[in-house]
Formats: structure tokens, sequence, C-alpha cells
């Protein structure tokens, strides 16, 4: 999409006019602030900006531009955010040239025709029938194979590939969109997908972004993997997509509930029989950035899968992360041993109606599982079960953020095991969460989080308010000296010096200056900061500027400390030590 269009739809919309159409607002200088959609809250912290055609939130951290605030509050993407805006603005959004067609959009066009290709296959040779023959044998009808575009992939090694080439896609772009492999002998890439009933898998918007293959003859030999998917690629990462979510989203906030199955074909059936607000998870735990998806439309999850909780599963980590996250979670319960809810809905979609209605409470499950694992009875094991159980349940317990809640539990944990409350008490003192975001986990990009609490959180306070204060009155740069620079971040650094190169083009007019900076790297952080000037700081800010480098000197201060404690620790020479400890005395006067 050309940013000239882009431009035009914000030039013929008001940020003002978008938000006051979901928000109240009401006027508080030359802003506009009420209460955020976003988050609970009893004062207002959620401003918006007509001058700078932005909004943002002091509370919850959001903020952004008109097609930020729409992509929120309806809880879609971009593309669609756009569609949206551009008819309001009366803007007719133009086609790219093909030939300056992005990687991205080229990859998009070889997944949609790739799933044009498997789907014809379907039915259209004597192996393709047999797959859709298995495909209405569990129950999927006709009109569902076509709604969900579901294909075959035929048993040779380059048929596909074959096909896009034909198209004028080049064989590096096949194995780029994840459906070719590159040959180890220096052969022409092979196809990934062969012999196998296909399941596309869709973005927010319907279009095709990756691809699970399930075999369907000799699916019990064990060399055969039962599924394969796409391997993360530009368009596809396991992490941030859930099955179905295409179809489900609007049924799971009108519902204001979200069922999670396991397998393509759960998910099928579950909507198939009018259980409209299912996803899957398509063979991967639950994610931060599945968590961030689904938090757009429900805080309510009911679990359908495999619920072992005994030992330290992907499963068990995933339910703790919804549960750190806000998330009312339940479990369904299955009928007449059936394996999965496409089996029950089979069997009878009354079965799975009725397990929907009979979900249990997450800690009722973590207790019935705990204790049919580790039977209490006439076990001779019975001391060493009630640690086992206790190690399942207490770490549930201890996350319960409401104390009467957490008490109820104690009180049963304590019954059921026949101990005393103040021995579950005591172990619960001593049990420990563990860190459930692993360095890979991705937090949505407008929550707000620090990188580190405590000083590091502390020292990014003091240096945005120092930019916020020199942004509203910019002679407060005077009171910024060269010696100070050590104490800031590099991109403090970089952001005052932006000011002040700005200030000396156009004096000390902060609209001006911020004229000047529109196309910096920096603009929206500048927008923001000089928002925030706005609405928390009325009088001079020199003094407030004056105290926060103080404190970053502080910072500085105790971090040397720090450092020349663990060198005394670590050093071995006597006269080295000597050294180390005047200059850490000298340290510590300046400190005090």
């Amino acid at each position: 999409m050309p940013d000239s269009q882009i431009d035009e739809i914000k030039n013929k919309l008001n940020v003002l006019d978008i938000v006051g159409s979901y928000v109240k607002l009401s006027k508080t200088g030359i802003n506009y602030r009420g209460l955020c959609p976003f988050h609970n809250e009893k004062g207002p912290s959620f401003f918006v900006s007509p001058g700078r055609q932005m909004w943002k939130c002091f509370g919850c951290g959001k903020g952004g531009d008109i097609f930020e605030f729409i992509k929120e509050i309806e809880g879609i993407e971009f593309g669609d955010a756009l569609r949206l805006l551009a008819q309001k603005a009366g803007v007719e959004l133009k086609k790219e040239n093909p030939k300056v067609a992005s990687e991205r959009k080229r990859l998009y066009e070889i997944c949609d025709l790739a799933c044009s290709f498997f789907e014809k296959q379907l039915g259209n040779s004597a192996y393709g029938k047999d797959a859709k023959d298995y495909l209405l044998k569990r129950g999927i009808k006709e009109e569902t194979i076509k709604k969900w575009r579901l294909g075959y992939s035929p048993d040779t090694w380059q048929g596909l590939s074959d096909f896009l080439v034909g198209r004028g896609y080049n064989r590096d772009e096949i194995v780029k969109a994840g459906l070719a492999v590159q040959s180890e002998k220096g052969n022409d890439p092979y196809d990934r997908f062969r012999g196998r009933i296909i399941f596309p898998i869709f973005d927010l918007n319907s279009q095709v972004i990756g691809f699970g293959a399930r075999v369907f003859k000799d699916a019990d030999k064990k060399e055969t993997a039962k599924y394969i998917n796409t391997p993360q690629t530009l368009l596809y990462d396991k992490s941030n997509v859930l099955y179905g979510i295409n179809y489900a989203k609007l049924s799971i906030r009108k519902n204001n509930q979200c069922v999670l199955t396991e397998g393509y074909t759960d998910a099928i059936m579950c909507h198939q029989a009018g259980f409209e607000n299912t996803v899957a998870v398509s063979g991967t735990a639950l994610t931060p950035r599945h968590l961030n998806l689904l938090k757009r439309y429900s805080d309510n999850l009911l679990l359908a899968f495999d619920m072992d909780i005994a030992g330290d599963t992907a499963t068990k980590r995933g339910i703790n992360l919804a549960e750190s996250q806000g998330f009312n979670i339940k479990v369904i319960d299955t009928y007449s041993g059936a394996k999965d809810p496409a089996e029950i809905i089979l069997e009878d979609s009354k079965n799975w109606e009725e397990s929907i209605k009979n979900t249990r409470n997450i800690m009722d499950y973590y207790f019935d599982s705990a204790f049919a694992g580790y039977p209490l009875g006439r076990d001779k094991n019975i001391t060493q079960n009630k640690k086992e159980i206790g190690r399942i349940i207490l770490p549930a317990i201890k996350r319960l953020q409401n104390k009467i809640e957490q008490s109820h539990w104690i009180q049963k944990l304590s019954e059921k095991l026949g101990v005393s409350q103040e021995a579950v008490l005591q172990e619960l003192k001593n049990t420990k969460i563990e860190n459930i975001y692993s360095p890979r986990d991705q937090v949505h990009p407008h929550t707000k989080v620090f990188e580190n609490f405590g000083v590091g959180a502390r020292k990014k306070l003091l240096e945005d308010k120092i930019v916020s204060l020199v942004l509203k009155d910019p002679e407060n740069l005077n009171l910024i000296e060269e010696s100070h620079y050590c104490l800031f971040c590099d991109k403090t650094k970089s952001l005052i010096e932006n000011i002040k190169n700005s200030a000396l083009q156009r004096g000390n007019d902060p609209e001006a200056i911020l004229a000047d900076i529109k196309k910096d790297e920096y603009k929206d952080l500048f927008d923001t900061l000089a928002l925030q000037a706005e609405v928390d700081y009325e009088e001079d800010g020199s003094d407030e500027i004056q105290l926060c480098i103080s404190g970053l000197k502080d910072i500085e201060l105790r971090n040397k400390l720090s450092e020349l404690s663990q060198a005394v620790k670590l050093e071995n020479d006597e006269q080295k030590r000597e050294e180390l400890m005047k200059e850490f005395n000298i340290k510590a006067r300046e400190l005090h």
C-alpha cells in the first residue's frame, strides 16, 4: 500500500472523531481525555491529542494513530483497519504494481495458489478421492471441506513446485514459503508435502500463510509422522497463529469465551456443529502472543486438550501463563471415552454441548488430577504421594491473586490431605513459582512492561521525564551539561541531540521543534513524551529536570559501588584491594 494513500486517509480523518465514536471524551487544555477502553480504570488516563493526531493511555501504555486504535478496538489486522478507514475517508485503495510487489506479497500469492492446487487434487485423482472419502467418514461435510479449503498433496516429488514455477515463481521463493525443501545433493528442491491431506492455515484476514498436512494411509507406521507443518517463514509463525481464529473471532467476542482444542479436525468439527468460538493451538503450547491475540476478544478460555499437569509440561506452562495474564480458565470434560472433540461431535453433538456446559474450574481439575495420580488409600507410599500432590497443587494456589479464593483452596487441600492448615501454609510460603516467560517470549508491543524492574525502570522513567520537560520548554536544554551525557542511555542521548539541533534551527518554539522532527525515526516517541509533558507538568520544569539528573547520578554511583564491591571480593592482590577500597569509600561519601 503506497504511503501516499495512508497519508491521504490520515489527512481526511480526525483522530478525535474516530476515537470519540468509541470513547466518551472531555476537553482538558488542548487535549481530550476519557476512560481507557483497553483496561479497567476508575480515573481517566486515556488521552487524545488532536494537534498530534494521536492517542495514548498512560495507564496500560497503549497508543498510536487512528490505524492502531481501530486495530485494537475492533480486534483486526492492519489490512482490515486500512479498508475500514479508507471507506470512512472516501478513499479508493489502489493496487500495487505487480512489478514492485514485496517479498511478503509474493509469498501470500504462492500460498494461495498452492492452496488452490491442493483443493483441486482432492477428488480429482484416485488417491485424492480416497483422501476426500476419509474426510467424509470423519464427519466433515462437503460444504465444510470447501469453507476450510481442505485439499490433497499428490505423492510426487515436485508436482506442486513445477506447477508454481509454471506460474512465474522461482524455486527459492517456493522454499521460502515453506512448500519445498532444499535438496542436500544440490538438486532442485522437492515438495515438502506429499501424499497427505492438506489443512490450509489462515491469518486473521483469512489469507493462507501456511499448511498442516496429515497422513491418512499407512498412518500406523512408526517411521511416518502423522502431521507435518509449514516451518517458520516470513508469513507463518506457529507461536503467533491460532488455527480457525479467522472464522472464530466474532463468535468468541459474542459468546465472551474461547474454546481451545489441539487439532485441525477438532476445530473444524466444532465449527460445523455450530460451536464457532473454537480455535486450535496446532501442535504447540500456548504462547504469550497467542494469549495477546485472544485477549482482544475474551478473557475466558475453555480448554479441550491433553491436560497433563503432573510434570513440567508445555501445556502446564501455557496454563500458568494464561492465569498470570488474568484469563479465567475452565476445563472441558469428555464423554463416552472419546479421545477428542471431533469424535464426541461425530458420535452426538449434544454430548459436546453438554461438555461445554459442565466445565470444571481449573483448580478443581488440578485437585482431581493430582489426587487421581497419587492415591491416598492404603498405598505404602502415602507420605510421598502427599508430597507429590502438594508439589502439583501448591504453585497453582500461590498464583491465585484473590486471598479469599486462596484461603478456600488451602482449606480444601488441608482437609483432603489430612494435615493442618498451618502445615499447608508453611509449605505454601516455601513454594516458588517458576518464571513462566522465556527469553524468546515476545510481549505485545503496546503492553507497558519494563525490561528490568527496579533500578532499570527508574532510570528509564527519569530519562523519559527529562526529555518530556525539554520538549515542553526547550530553554531547559541549558540545564543539561556535557558531563550529564554519561548518565544517559544511547537513545536518550540521540533524542536530546535531535532536540538541540532542531532548536538551533527553529529557536525555542516546542511546536516548531516537533514539526521539524516529524520524519525522524523517534517521531512517535517524541509525540508521546510531548503529550506526557502537557498532561503531567503544568509549571516550569527546571527544578524537576535537576532532580531527575540528581536521581540519575545516584543510580550511576550505586552501580559503581556495586562494581567496586564485587571487584574487592575477587581481588587477591592486597595492594590492589586497598586501592579499590579507597575508591569505594570516596564514592560512598559522594553518595551520602
